[in-house]
């Protein structure tokens, strides 16, 4: 293993708008050692060494001794950055205020989720005749805060409520039954529940999903068949009986049921990965009725929209790469028998449904526009947003006599609005109180090309006055994968970076979601490098444009927005001065040997399917392409160590290839959270703390000691 000691991080260049010169700041920094235990695998008569295998293993003494003299290292130097502490403060400072969810009817009780400001979770509430009480409180749930609620789901009648915990941010819940009147918790606990929602039949029970509990480590041994449950309440768990996935003909990566809102049809998702879906209904309503295939293979995305007695509405992208709606009677559901009611169009829908109506949410360049439709099929108006951004919303049950949306942007907190749905006004129902003023921030949308000619957009956003000089601290922050799409949404983290000057650019790139299922699959398999470049020509135009500079440049991204972060750090190196993957899948010779990581193949494919596939995944793989004698970018690795969705494993070797090969004076440090998982839930304690490194990581290694705005932190 390289050990490194008397590191010089030259810091002689600071914000634009500071003068003096900063003195050269040293930090001696020497890496645990990381043993090499060589293991051999032949890949299509190809071997494949990885020194690092023993790192997978997350109940050996060795990696818990790794990740103690690792976090050892990083913090050291975290501790010694200058201005950590002032982001921390300003974080908390700005973090602190009233955030309130939208509101939704259940029984006699309107419900919310609120946040004092710096509470560790949020706390769910309840109003009835005026009067607001608190209803349960996950920051109870564990003393450090890292026991977070999940999905919280009521009976038809609500009156009995089932919500789902996670304990140290993993991905395996408990679901919890309780009266919902008197709050007394009932018997009805259920054990290692994953990757499921909660579905009411009546007020009698609930469908939920899971995995047999996996052989070896519960964190990273493979789960693959997943099985649909009815839990009836007031009986064992272990008389829960298997609706769907106990039959080879029913084994299914990912498994899910939902019921309608009128309780009469149950619909049963299956997929073996995470695009692509077969469908099947049952009725409730007739006793020992079988399950009918409405669509029966993985080429398209297909769910229920809603249901009107026993017409069926339908969201799918079948024969409509940006989806469409349509109908079809739940006797003969097949897709011979669907009837356009919403066609498809130029932009991707999203559809949501409440009061009697459908709205559509379209987006255009990653941007909301919203339409309401009623059971017919007529359109009834095109509602006016607040402005140019996201919008979320306008969900609710059929009888509801008024519906909320959510509206924000990268400079634009996120606001509620209570909307009439049958003179299509809206009156603002909730505006956070906090110390950001919008009005000195710009946000604007850019076309780039990419490396093939292709054309994508970027949303910039900064404080206005910047000067393009090519001197400003610029964070790149992407993902291109899953068929998700990156709209504008404001973060309070990127709110401290713009407002210390700093600039936030966002692409959306291939293999999201924003252009349809042709945009996904222009990022997938053997097409994934196209999402690579699109991110590189990202940071080119920022170049190009003088915002900043390969010096002033940080690249960021999550999960496969790490493995995007790996990808391009390796691949052009020279192109920026900070890298920050988190939770990244990097591995991709073995990413599918852990959990349920065979799921992604539809994205990635997997090393097992052929020489071609193969030689691919090695080509581009962030763990097997860090060489000897590069210099590569400043480089903080995140991670948790209860991450059982993209195991830490990956991190762990990505960081070890790094410290081992880099060349130059560049630190290379892993920041491992414990009792932390993939992110959901994590306490905003241990938020504020993670962005405050990774700002000041950030900003340190681009040669600054000192902010340009101290005066706004405590």
């Amino acid at each position: 293993m390289k050990n490194l000691s008397n590191i010089i991080i030259f810091a002689t260049l600071i914000f634009s708008s500071c003068k003096k010169e900063i003195n050269q700041n040293f930090i001696n920094l020497k890496y645990p050692e990381t043993k090499k235990n060589a293991v051999t695998d032949t890949i299509f008569g190809v071997e494949v060494i990885d020194n690092y295998r023993w790192l997978e293993d997350d109940r050996s003494k060795d990696t818990e001794a790794w990740v103690n003299s690792q976090n050892k290292v990083t913090f050291d130097y975290l501790s010694k950055i200058p201005f950590r502490e002032v982001f921390k403060n300003r974080l908390t400072e700005l973090w602190n205020y009233e955030k309130l969810g939208v509101p939704f009817n259940e029984g006699d009780y309107t419900y919310f989720y609120k946040n004092d400001g710096l509470q560790n979770q949020y706390v769910v509430f309840r109003r009835k005749d005026g009067i607001e009480t608190l209803f349960l409180d996950p920051n109870t749930f564990s003393e450090d805060g890292t026991t977070s609620l999940g999905s919280l789901s009521f009976s038809k009648d609500g009156g009995t409520v089932a919500y789902s915990i996670s304990e140290g941010g993993s991905d395996w819940r408990k679901i919890i039954t309780m009266d919902a009147e008197s709050k007394v918790i009932r018997k009805d606990t259920l054990v290692d529940v994953k990757f499921s929602a909660i579905s009411w039949y009546k007020n009698e029970g609930f469908y939920y999903s899971s995995y047999d509990k996996p052989i070896g480590s519960e964190l990273s041994a493979k789960t693959d068949s997943h099985k649909l449950y009815y839990h009836k309440l007031g009986t064992p768990q272990s008389e829960d009986r298997v609706v769907f996935g106990d039959e080879v003909s029913e084994k299914h990566r990912y498994v899910s049921g939902s019921v309608t809102e009128d309780s009469r049809y149950l619909l049963v998702s299956a997929s073996a990965s995470t695009s692509g879906n077969k469908l099947f209904i049952k009725d409730l309503s007739i006793e020992n009725s079988k399950l009918v295939s409405i669509i029966d293979d993985f080429s398209s995305d297909t769910y229920l929209a809603q249901n009107n007695q026993s017409k069926l509405y339908l969201v799918t992208n079948f024969n409509a790469p940006n989806k469409r709606v349509v109908s079809v009677d739940a006797k003969n559901p097949s897709v011979e028998n669907w009837e356009d009611f919403i066609p498809e169009t130029e932009n991707v829908l999203n559809l949501s449904s409440g009061a009697g109506y459908f709205f559509v949410n379209y987006m255009v360049d990653a941007i909301s526009k919203v339409f309401q439709y009623d059971y017919e099929g007529n359109l009834v108006r095109e509602v006016n947003l607040p402005g140019i951004g996201t919008c979320t919303g306008f969900n609710g049950k059929q009888k509801a006599e008024e519906l909320y949306f959510t509206f924000s942007n990268y400079i634009t907190p996120t606001s509620s609005f209570k909307f009439n749905p049958d003179d299509g006004n809206y009156d603002l129902y909730w505006q956070p109180k906090i110390n950001f003023d919008s009005s000195e921030y710009l946000s604007k949308q850019v076309f780039y090309y990419s490396k093939d000619g292709t054309k994508i957009p970027m949303i910039i956003s900064h404080k206005k006055g910047v000067k393009l000089n090519g001197k400003n601290p610029t964070i790149l922050y992407g993902y291109g994968g899953f068929n998700i799409s990156l709209t504008p949404s404001f973060s309070i983290a990127n709110s401290v970076w713009m407002e210390q000057g700093g600039v936030y650019a966002v692409p959306n790139l291939r293999g999201g979601g924003e252009y349809g299922k042709k945009w996904h699959d222009a990022g997938t398999k053997m097409e994934k490098q196209n999402v690579f470049d699109d991110f590189i020509a990202a940071a080119e135009y920022l170049i190009d444009k003088k915002y900043t500079s390969p010096a002033f440049l940080a690249i960021k991204g999550g999960s496969n927005g790490g493995l995007l972060v790996g990808a391009t750090m390796t691949q052009r190196p020279d192109l920026v001065q900070v890298a920050l993957p988190a939770v990244g899948v990097l591995d991709m010779l073995r990413y599918h040997t852990f959990t349920a990581g065979a799921g992604w193949s539809y994205d990635y494919g997997t090393a097992n399917d052929n020489f071609e596939m193969f030689n691919y995944l090695k080509g581009y793989s962030p763990v097997h392409n860090v060489n000897k004698g590069v210099k590569y970018p400043a480089t903080l690795v995140t991670t948790g160590d209860h991450d059982d969705r993209v195991v830490p494993s990956h991190s762990f070797k990505f960081a070890a290839e790094l410290q081992d090969k880099q060349t130059g004076d560049h630190p290379v440090l892993i920041r491992i959270e414990t009792n932390a998982g993939h992110g959901a839930g994590t306490p905003i304690a241990k938020i504020i703390e993670q962005y405050s490194d990774i700002l000041g990581f950030t900003l340190f290694n681009m040669g600054f000691d000192q902010l340009s705005n101290p005066s706004k932190s405590k």
